[in-house]
């Protein structure tokens, strides 16, 4: 299957006072740049998390956002811690010893006392082990992503592939047609100047030039590249940089086309190969 190199992926999870979400987004690059952005809190997980995304992704500008935000109890998760509120009423009877005047401490005051409620939280070990959790499920998450976008891609190059062939098999039975003409044409004005085309000299130069304005290798070499590439797409995998290689291939052959063309028709052909190769190779900037 072809992979392209972008997607995004989000998924999150709410832990006892806290909520952790794990971000992923991919675009196009010539290698594997991966941007992590991690908590104070995750710091030391920051290799690990690294390690794992580096053994599923082969290439692209990965940027992986995690974020830990506390979270605020709701009214059946507040706790009061009974051996708090007894050290503080021992506490301020003391100081009520001491001054008998002082106010008692309102139910207000106690519980906004530091270490009154118990906040819930989650211990290092299980936070680590529902971070890796979600990465996972991100990681997934985004190879399905991507490989949707690698199905619309190899889709386009399919249908550009059987356009380039249309072409070729446009032009290619005119060639020995086009290079006749071309030269009884050739001919004719070099009798009109005086010159012999049958003379040995000038039926080598004739032959030599036949040989120059030839382009049936190119189309045979265009058709070959384009097996090619049906080939890489069917077999999968990270095929971008090859792909890459055969779109330039392509490219020359087009242009070689155009710069021997003596017909109309193939300097058309020869644009209309140029414009589906560019289209080929915008989309390959994306393959894996």
């Amino acid at each position: 299957m072809i992979v392209s190199m972008t997607g995004f992926a989000a998924v999150a999870a709410d832990l006892p006072g806290v909520s952790l979400a794990v971000e992923l987004r991919s675009v196009n690059h010539r290698y594997l740049d991966l941007q992590l952005r991690v908590p104070d809190e995750l710091r030391g997980q920051e290799s690990a998390l690294r390690e794992r995304i580096a053994a599923e992704l082969k290439r692209g500008k990965v940027e992986c956002r995690i974020a830990l935000n506390r979270t605020t109890p709701g009214a059946a998760a507040l706790a009061v811690d009974p051996d708090r509120v007894a050290q503080l009423a021992a506490a301020a009877g003391r100081v009520r010893e001491h001054a008998p005047g002082a106010a008692p401490l309102s139910v207000n005051e106690i519980l906004r006392w530091p270490g009154v409620l118990a906040e819930p939280t989650v211990a290092p070990e299980e936070l680590a082990a529902r971070l890796h959790e979600l990465l996972g499920q991100a990681l997934r998450d985004l190879a399905a992503a991507r490989g949707r976008e690698g199905a619309k891609t190899m889709t386009m190059l399919d249908d550009c592939c059987r356009a380039i062939e249309v072409q070729i098999a446009r032009v290619a039975p005119r060639i020995p047609a086009v290079h006749a003409a071309f030269l009884d044409k050739l001919g004719a004005r070099l009798r009109e100047a005086g010159l012999d085309p049958d003379q040995d000299r000038l039926k080598q130069e004739l032959a030599l030039f036949a040989t120059k304005i030839d382009v049936a290798e190119e189309l045979s070499r265009l058709a070959t590249h384009v097996a090619e590439v049906r080939r890489v797409l069917a077999a999968g995998g990270s095929a971008g940089k090859r792909l890459d290689f055969l779109m330039q291939e392509l490219h020359r052959e087009a242009n070689t086309l155009g710069s021997k063309s003596v017909d109309a028709e193939l300097s058309q052909a020869s644009l209309e190969l140029k414009v589906l190769i560019e289209q080929m190779r915008e989309q390959v900037q994306n393959i894996e």
